[in-house]
């Protein structure tokens, strides 16, 4: 597992062998995730819709829901607003605005209370719609509006006052009144065009009109709470922890180094593998009962079981029985006969405790076994007597490469020379091979006993 790609089998492989740890996380996640909710309180969001009449560019719109949601703008709000239990640097990180469809500004207001989210909103947009009058000049001054209407009256009063020259002029006897007749025309012509010319140019006119803006009524007074609610923290927790239970799975399966090929126990133990052995995969009821709470416990998270090794594949029993008379026909092989070997198996490997039972109980025409358990955290072997060798039988990935070292160096305390590894499987078996499995339970037992008294 620490050198393959992580494949979607791995999690699926994870969530079937763990779930009731997940589940146990996700549970503790969710409550969480609710204490969070109990701890944050509340937070109610209204927004109020400020139109903006006239043509205007995506980047002017966005300058707008700049100023609608900057501080000067707030701290207007704030002061109209007057709430005491709330600061006004506080009150601006529950503001904001931006630009939607159709020349709008929306402006957010966030509080504990629906009733206090719409004020804040409505308060904003109005500080934010005469803030933006006052800088666009439309409200500085108020004769602004009567010059347009007086500078016409000016200038229909001197188109007036041309007119009477004009006739005063002659009705054109002469030369010279013929010329100023025209000349007054033309000056009369001239200055309503400049006048013309002065209202379409006119830029405080212009923003005037741009900048009227208007609040499209009073923000909608919420009825939910603003994300993220209590049912979203919930579930978020639950999500969370379950995810950090998968993440957690394989990480740690990346970080095992124990081997779980033949070629790396064999380098280990500085021997070769005899073969392999296959024992039936037991279910959850025919597990040995450990002691403790905290057995009880690992047994109720399903920790008892790995899940970082492959389904167990399907075989019967005649299959597993030609298996053991091969691999125990090759341990008597370039040794004198009669022999005996010790058969060392680690005492908290239930599956090699059982294949161990198999050996022993078929051992016929090939080499004694007397079967000794090893304890891992502080190997100790019987000094050799009439045995030719040891013979380590074990389940691949089940040791590390320290406690295999301690088992090889244990063997040449005692005197034994490490003939070979057996590696022991685990299968599936159908209704024909539940007989073969209970006869098989006795022998396995029944060696594990004997092997207690015979490890120092």
């Amino acid at each position: 597992m620490s050198d393959d790609t992580i494949r979607l089998v791995t999690i699926g492989r994870i969530l079937r062998r763990r779930w009731r740890l997940l589940t146990v996380l996700a549970v503790v996640g969710a409550l969480v995730g609710y204490g969070t909710s109990l701890l944050v309180p509340p937070r109610y969001t209204a927004s109020a819709p400020v139109l903006l009449p006239g043509a205007w560019e995506e980047r002017e719109l966005l300058t707008q829901a700049e100023i609608a949601a900057s501080s000067v703008v707030v701290d207007r709000a704030a002061a109209a607003l007057n709430w005491t239990k709330v600061s006004r640097t506080e009150l601006r990180d529950r503001v904001s605005a931006e630009a939607a469809d159709g020349n709008i500004i929306k402006i957010s207001g966030t509080a504990d209370t629906p009733e206090r989210a719409q004020r804040l909103a409505d308060q904003v947009a109005q500080q934010f719609v005469a803030f933006a009058a006052r800088i666009s000049g439309a409200d500085t001054d108020p004769d602004a509006a009567a010059r347009p209407e007086a500078l016409r009256q000016l200038v229909t009063q001197t188109s007036r006052r041309i007119t009477e020259l004009a006739d005063a002029a002659g009705r054109g006897q002469t030369v010279e009144s013929v010329q100023t007749r025209t000349e007054l025309a033309k000056l009369r012509t001239t200055l309503q065009e400049a006048v013309d010319k002065l209202e379409q140019a006119d830029p405080a006119a212009g923003k005037a009109i741009k900048n009227n803006m208007v609040v499209m009524g009073p923000a909608p007074r919420p009825t939910g709470e603003a994300p993220p609610t209590r049912t979203q923290l919930v579930v978020a927790g639950a999500v969370l922890f379950l995810l950090l239970g998968v993440v957690g799975h394989l990480a740690a399966a990346r970080m095992n180094r124990r081997p779980r090929t033949g070629a790396e126990i064999a380098r280990v133990l500085g021997t070769a593998v005899l073969g392999t052995v296959d024992v039936p995969a037991e279910h959850p009821g025919e597990r040995p009962e450990g002691r403790g709470p905290r057995a009880g416990v690992r047994r109720l998270l399903g920790l008892d079981v790995r899940w970082d090794v492959p389904a167990p594949r399907t075989s019967d029993e005649a299959g597993r029985q030609v298996r053991y008379r091969r691999v125990h026909a090759r341990l008597g092989d370039g040794l004198p006969a009669p022999v005996s070997l010790l058969l060392l198996v680690p005492e908290d490997d239930a599956n090699a405790l059982r294949a161990a039972g198999q050996f022993t109980a078929g051992a016929e025409g090939g080499p004694r076994l007397r079967l000794a358990a090893v304890s891992v955290s502080r190997p100790m072997i019987a000094d050799r007597e009439d045995e030719a060798g040891a013979v380590v039988l074990l389940s691949p990935g089940s040791r590390t490469a320290g406690e295999l070292a301690g088992i090889a160096e244990a063997c040449a305390d005692a005197g034994h020379e490490i003939a070979g590894i057996v590696l022991v499987g685990t299968v599936r078996t159908g209704a024909t091979g539940q007989a073969g499995r209970r006869k098989a339970a006795a022998p396995a037992l029944a060696a594990g006993a004997d092997a207690t008294g015979s490890s120092g």
